[in-house]
C-alpha cells in the first residue's frame, strides 16, 4: 500500500564514502516499499568531518550529527540517517525532530586490522610497544587492560583513508596494527581486511553500535509513517535501553573506564520484570553510578 504523497524525499547525511554507502543501503529499502518514489540525496561534510584533530577539543562526537539535524529543523531536508553511537546519549533530541525508525542491527563487534604482508593475528602477537591505531577512548582503554605496554594512537579520517595510512601511503602513521568497526568494513565491501574479530567480552561495543537511525520532524506525518515502516523492533528495545542507561550516567558514546585501562567498572543485570527497555537501562546505570562511575567519567574527555 502506498500512501506517501507525490513528493521528493530529501534525505540529510554525511558525504563520506561510509555514509553514502549507508544512504545508498536506506534508499534501496524505502523504494522497496514504493517502487516510484523519487529521492533527493543531500550530503554535508560537517564540521567534525574537516576536523583532523582530537575531537573532545571540537566538543565530541555529536558534531558528527549536529549540522544534519539543524538542516532537518531548518525544514531543507526531510530526513536524515546516523550512525546511532555518533548520537550523544546525555541530552535530549534536537527539538521537533524524532528517530521514526531503527535499521536491524549490523555486526557490533570490533575488529583487528593489519597491514598486508603482517603475521599479526591478534593483539598477543604484537611486540612489546607496537603501535595500535584507533579513533575511540573506548577501544584505547579496552586495548590496554589486556596489553599495556602497547602504544596506542590516534588515526582520524574515513575506513579507506584510514586503511590507507595503515599501509603506508599517506601520512606517517607507522602503526602495527588498527582497530576499526566490522559493520563499517562489511559496509563498504572490505571484508577480507580484517585478521582478527573481538569478542563482546574481548572489547565492549559502543553504546548504540552497528544501529543505523532515521530521523525526521515529528510534525511531518507521511515521512515519519514511512520510515517507520522500516523500523525493527528488536534493535529500537536494545537501543533505548542502551540510550537510558547513557543517560542515566550522563555519558556521551564511551562506556565506564578511565582513559589508560585501569579503572574498569561493570553492571550486568538480565531479565527485567517488566520487560521495558527504560527501566533495564536505568537498573544499569544505577548499579554503574553505585561503583563510583560518576568520578571516572568526569576524567574522560568527551
Amino acid at each position: 500500500m502506498n500512501d506517501f504523497p507525490a513528493r521528493t524525499l530529501r534525505i540529510g547525511t554525511r558525504s563520506s564514502p561510509m555514509a553514502l554507502a549507508q544512504t545508498e543501503h536506506v534508499s534501496k529499502l524505502l523504494r522497496d516499499l514504493i517502487p516510484d518514489l523519487e529521492i533527493e540525496v543531500k550530503p554535508t561534510t560537517t564540521k567534525a568531518d574537516r576536523w583532523q584533530g582530537d575531537l573532545a577539543r571540537l566538543g565530541g562526537k555529536g558534531l558528527f550529527v549536529k549540522d544534519i539535524d539543524a538542516q532537518l529543523q531548518r525544514g531543507d531536508i526531510d530526513m536524515a540517517i546516523h550512525c546511532l553511537k555518533d548520537v550523544p546519549g546525555d541530552v535530549p533530541m534536537p527539538q521537533g525532530l524524532v528517530f521514526a525508525a531503527m535499521l536491524p542491527r549490523a555486526d557490533v563487534r570490533d575488529v583487528l586490522v593489519v597491514p598486508e604482508g603482517s603475521t599479526v593475528k591478534t593483539l598477543a602477537d604484537l611486540s612489546p610497544g607496537a603501535a595500535v591505531a584507533t579513533t575511540a577512548v573506548r577501544r584505547k582503554a579496552q586495548i590496554l587492560k589486556v596489553r599495556r605496554d602497547l602504544n596506542v594512537i590516534r588515526v582520524r579520517g574515513a575506513v579507506g583513508t584510514r586503511l590507507e595510512k595503515l599501509e603506508g601511503k599517506m601520512g606517517d602513521l607507522q602503526a602495527e596494527a588498527m582497530v576499526l568497526a566490522r559493520a563499517g568494513l562489511e559496509r563498504l565491501g572490505l571484508e577480507d581486511r580484517i585478521r582478527h574479530e573481538f569478542t563482546s567480552h574481548e572489547m565492549l561495543p559502543a553504546v548504540g553500535a552497528g544501529v543505523l537511525a532515521l530521523e525526521c520532524r515529528r510534525n511531518d506525518g507521511p515521512v515519519a509513517a514511512l520510515l517507520e515502516r522500516l523500523n525493527d523492533p528488536k534493535t529500537q528495545t536494545e537501543a533505548t535501553a542502551e540510550r537510558v542507561m547513557l543517560h542515566g550516567l550522563r555519558g556521551h558514546c564511551s562506556m565506564v573506564f578511565s582513559r589508560d585501562g585501569s579503572k574498569f567498572v561493570h553492571a550486568h543485570i538480565w531479565g527485567e520484570i517488566s520487560n521495558d527497555p527504560g527501566t533495564l537501562g536505568a537498573r544499569v546505570s544505577a548499579g554503574l553510578l553505585r561503583q563510583g562511575a560518576r568520578d571516572i567519567i568526569e576524567g574522560i574527555p568527551h
